[in-house]
Formats: structure tokens, C-alpha cells, sequence
């Protein structure tokens, strides 16, 4: 039985090892941060950097949009497998398709909560975020 776990244990302990030495050699070997040298300041196509070199705000709604792509097309992509490979058993066995349909009715509840609150909302001229 601890023949079964003593790869994983060094494996385990090889991974953490290596983490613990590079920190511990980028401590030791790491150049210290000189600020206000020309060398340190980033690269900005030869103009001077403004301010702290932060990017400024945008809009929470850039971020709940990108949310919700990410949860449709991962329905999408869960989707078009699973009707592929439960073809027979959909076939069979009503259930299956009743939990698929389940699963597609919450993420359109989803969808049409997140329209209702004005998370996703076309303008025909939209307005550039502020800066």
C-alpha cells in the first residue's frame, strides 16, 4: 500500500523543493528594484509614462460580460459532446433529456436574469468608457 503513494510523495515533495529553491535563489541572487532609474520605467513607444504606470478604471460590465461568455460557451461546449455521445441512451431513456433540459432552462433563467438587471445591453452608438 505505501509503494502505491511514494511516487506521488516524491513527486510531491520534488514540486514543492523546486518551488522553495527558486524563491529562496531569487532572494538571494535577485537585483534589488532601483526606482526612478530610466532602465526600470516601462516601454511606452517612446512616449513618457503618465502617472503610476496603472491602466486607468474600466467599467464593471466588461467583466460580467466576460463572465457570461465564458459560462455560454462553456454550455455550448458541454452541450454539442454530450448529445453526441448520449445520442442512444436520449433515445432510450427520456431522463437523460429531461436533466439536459434542466441544465439548458437554468442557464436561460441565468441568461434572461442577467439581461433583466441591463448586464448585456446594445446601444446603436456606444459611449467609450471614462478615463
Amino acid at each position: 500500500m505505501q509503494q502505491e503513494y511514494f511516487s506521488a510523495l516524491v513527486q510531491l515533495l520534488a514540486g514543492f523543493g523546486f518551488a522553495g529553491m527558486i524563491l529562496v535563489l531569487s532572494v538571494i541572487f535577485g537585483r534589488r528594484a532601483k526606482l526612478r532609474r530610466a532602465q526600470d520605467v516601462p516601454y511606452e513607444c517612446g512616449n513618457v509614462p503618465e502617472g503610476d504606470g496603472a491602466p486607468g478604471f474600466f467599467s464593471i460590465k466588461y467583466y460580467l460580460v466576460a463572465v457570461l461568455f465564458l459560462v455560454f460557451d462553456l454550455e455550448v461546449i458541454l452541450l454539442y459532446p454530450w448529445s453526441v455521445n448520449f445520442k442512444g441512451l436520449v433515445q432510450e431513456n427520456g431522463s437523460a433529456l429531461a436533466a439536459m433540459a434542466i441544465f439548458i432552462g437554468v442557464l436561460l433563467a441565468a441568461f434572461f436574469y442577467a439581461v433583466g438587471k441591463g448586464v448585456i445591453v446594445w446601444h446603436k452608438n456606444p459611449t467609450p468608457p471614462e478615463r
